[in-house]
């Protein structure tokens, strides 16, 4: 799919997230990579295939009241 040289990462790799951009809708909230993985702004993907990785929610979060 990747046209690029050095090629970007396939959507099986680990690092699948440092492809190059095709397309950036930030008034939607997603991102199309070269190896046509989607990224949501909630840091969920969908991948080629189908697949969902779940978003990565940071563990450190404090919640405060007024």
């Amino acid at each position: 799919m990747c046209q690029h040289q050095p090629p970007c990462p396939s959507a099986d790799s680990a690092d699948r997230e440092s492809a190059r951009l095709v397309a950036h809708h930030p008034e939607q909230g997603w991102s199309l990579l070269c190896n046509g993985v989607v990224l949501f702004e909630d840091t969920g993907e969908l991948l080629p295939d189908g697949r969902i990785i779940a978003p990565q929610r940071s563990g450190d979060v404090t919640l405060t009241s007024a």
